[in-house]
């Protein structure tokens, strides 16, 4: 029996332990030092890994960025999304959106924090990794804009498109985060919030 199959699974599996590890260490200095500029050197140092790999596994800084911002939109509170959005009753898909996106802005809450304020300073590194997102963040929420205009739910006068930006708006990180930082509140505290909020602003009937 040929090895080949085995080894090219044990080369697959060393290769996104690098990943990983090189993302974690990423993860790593911006919690560490949020306000100090990063350079791809100093990632590598601290993976353990040459700065060729680096840019071998994603391309560019900018590409470091986008993996690390699509991983930890994909890590906590992700499912619920995925959840949300597949659920077929608009309303229940607006509540569950909302609340994965709270789950996950408190599982990272400073480094989505960082980043958020990085991508004015960055916009060719940072702030491509969160523009790219913000767009399919921005889909999302034109979608269920249309679901809710298609199921009658939307409040008279309120069209899909003013819908969208309202939403938009409740479901950002800087609304959770202004409830977080500035009042202290719990995550189960802001998605009560965001939710009854949302409601009374995009609904017809609540």
């Amino acid at each position: 029996m040929s090895k080949r199959p085995y080894q090219q699974r044990l080369r697959a599996r060393a290769a996104e332990q690098t990943r990983d590890r090189i993302l974690d260490a990423l993860y790593d200095r911006l919690r560490e030092a949020p306000s100090a500029p990063i350079s791809v050197d100093e990632i590598a140092n601290r993976a353990g890994v040459a700065r060729s790999t680096i840019y071998l596994d994603f391309g560019s800084r900018s590409g470091l960025f986008d993996a690390l911002t699509d991983r930890l939109l994909r890590g906590a509170g992700h499912e619920r999304i995925v959840e949300a959005v597949a659920d077929p009753d608009a309303r229940a898909s607006l509540r569950g959106g909302l609340e994965g996106g709270v789950r996950m802005y408190a599982a990272h809450h400073d480094v989505f924090r960082v980043l958020s304020s990085m991508a004015k300073l960055d916009p060719d590194g940072v702030g491509r990794a969160i523009a790219s997102a913000e767009e399919r963040r921005a889909a999302g929420m034109a979608t269920l804009a249309r679901r809710l205009r298609a199921q009658k739910l939307l409040r008279p006068g309120l069209t899909a498109t003013a819908a969208a930006h309202i939403f938009w708006i409740f479901a950002s990180f800087d609304a959770y985060d202004l409830l977080a930082t500035g009042r202290g509140l719990a995550p189960d505290e802001i998605i009560e919030l965001l939710v009854e909020g949302a409601e009374h602003s995009l609904l017809a009937e609540v």
